[in-house]
């Protein structure tokens, strides 16, 4: 965690992970059975920098239950709009729409988003925010704790995930390629990071 808590809006702060949950701290999960999903890295990657992702909002649930057992913390995911401040530092301002006219709204959404870089690369290669938050404009989606629906999370079919667009997510996707993007082109990868109400 930063050790500089985010103020909201609201005036609410919280505390987040300075970098996504890696592949290394996924496995960690995996090997003492609070995770079932194994993680592999391609050639090259290793396994302690580069972010854990292919992970759905279940692989998300069983991971926080792990951590916040072995831990004794209350880790949590974020809200979308706790995410969105998060991240309004880094992100680039929504270009202006190539066309005008409402019906052409899908055009221009293709035409303008879709920019981030899609190669997963090490933690840490992407900006990093005033408080020490690094990655939120990386190539990484994070998934969120919202319901796209506003229904409560047993019950959700799709939950939003932070990252260039908005997107909703079907909580069973893995791969964000097969489907579920609400808007623009699909989020490259599928990842986490935790945040807290409290230092840790």
């Amino acid at each position: 965690m930063v050790s500089t808590p985010i103020t909201l809006l609201s005036g609410k702060e919280i505390y987040a992970q300075r970098f996504e949950v890696t592949v290394a701290e996924w496995n960690t999960c995996v090997a003492e059975g609070g995770c079932s999903l194994r993680l592999r890295v391609r050639a090259g990657q290793d396994p302690t920098t580069t972010p854990a992702t292919g992970l759905s909002y279940v692989d998300a649930g069983e991971y926080l239950a792990w951590i916040n057992r072995r831990t004794g913390l209350d880790f949590r995911l974020p809200t979308a709009s706790e995410w969105r401040e998060m991240a309004a530092s880094v992100l680039p301002e929504a270009p202006d729409p190539v066309f005008t006219d409402p019906a052409l709204t899908w055009a221009s959404a293709y035409l303008i988003e879709g920019n981030a870089p899609r190669a997963l690369k090490p933690r840490g290669s992407f900006s990093t925010s005033p408080e020490g938050v690094a990655d939120l404009d990386g190539s990484v989606w994070e998934w969120t704790q919202e319901c796209y629906s506003g229904e409560a999370a047993a019950r959700c079919p799709a939950f939003f995930v932070g990252g260039e667009h908005v997107a909703a997510m079907s909580y069973l996707i893995r791969d964000p390629a097969r489907g579920g993007c609400a808007v623009g082109s699909p989020p490259a990868h599928l990842g986490m990071r935790l945040v807290s109400d409290s230092p840790v």
